[in-house]
């Protein structure tokens, strides 16, 4: 299905996970796709992986919490394919479990900059290019950790809300643009930041346990939230704007007994 051809695509944090996931789904859906990280090595894997797919894509290097790297960003994907009209914000982080009390606030200023900072940045620069075309559908990275406690650490889920205050209050300043702005809040997948839990599981011969608080008993597939930005990049999400799209396999459904992870 190729819902987004002609389409141009900005995605952060394509260099694993769910933005590597989401650029190559963009891709294999007809956009070009600009696959932006820090490290070179690992968005050139992503793009080789398009390209050998047949679908078309350049990556570009750049901090996604820098202001004028995510101008440079837009700029880039403007010079090379001509415009953009989707932006995936993916880019984030999270941060160790230390208790409350003993928390200190240079990782709450590190969460705040990874993930709000970030998502700014990217309603701001590819706000403006799409306010001036008169269409775009930027895609904010939050968490299904940020509707309640024990989704993810305290600063990173304290964030994470923040980031869904930021998608309702985009949408409306876009109001009567045509940009539109959603949230994806993916639950428990394998990532580079969740490895760990992963591989303690594994370690340890509980990894049939992980997600079975979830409604559907399993963890989330990184293919599954990068199916789930593809909608909201594309027009069958035309009348979804300022929304939070839960992809959690149920989790956020209910008050479970225990612990999300």
């Amino acid at each position: 299905m190729q819902r987004l051809e002609g389409r141009r695509a900005i995605v952060t944090g394509a260099g694993s996970g769910i933005g590597r996931a989401s650029a190559i789904r963009f891709a294999a859906e007809g956009a070009r796709v600009v696959a932006v990280g820090r490290t070179l090595e690992n968005i050139a894997e992503t793009v080789s992986i398009i390209r050998e797919a047949g679908g078309e894509a350049t990556p570009f290097q750049a901090d996604a919490t820098v202001e004028d790297q995510v101008a440079a960003t837009v700029k880039f994907c403007v010079d090379t394919y001509g415009g953009l009209e989707v932006f995936f914000a993916n880019a984030g982080n999270t941060d160790r479990f230390v208790t409350l009390l003993e928390q200190e606030v240079s990782a709450w200023e590190e969460q705040f900059r990874d993930n709000v900072i970030s998502s700014f940045l990217a309603v701001k620069y590819a706000g403006r290019h799409m306010k001036e075309t008169g269409y775009g559908s930027i895609i904010l990275m939050s968490s299904t950790g940020s509707l309640r406690a024990n989704g993810g650490t305290v600063a990173y889920s304290a964030c994470k809300a923040a980031v869904n205050s930021l998608t309702m209050g985009a949408a409306n300043a876009f109001s009567g643009t045509s940009v539109r702005v959603n949230a994806v809040l993916p639950g428990l997948c394998e990532t580079k930041l969740t490895k760990a839990t992963f591989e303690m599981a594994r370690a340890k011969g509980s990894e049939s346990k992980i997600g079975q608080l979830t409604t559907l008993k399993r963890p989330g597939q990184v293919e599954e939230i990068a199916a789930v930005a593809a909608f909201l990049a594309s027009d069958d999400s035309s009348y979804v704007d300022g929304q939070l799209i839960a992809a959690d396999g149920g989790i956020s459904s209910t008050h479970p007994y225990g612990r999300f992870a």
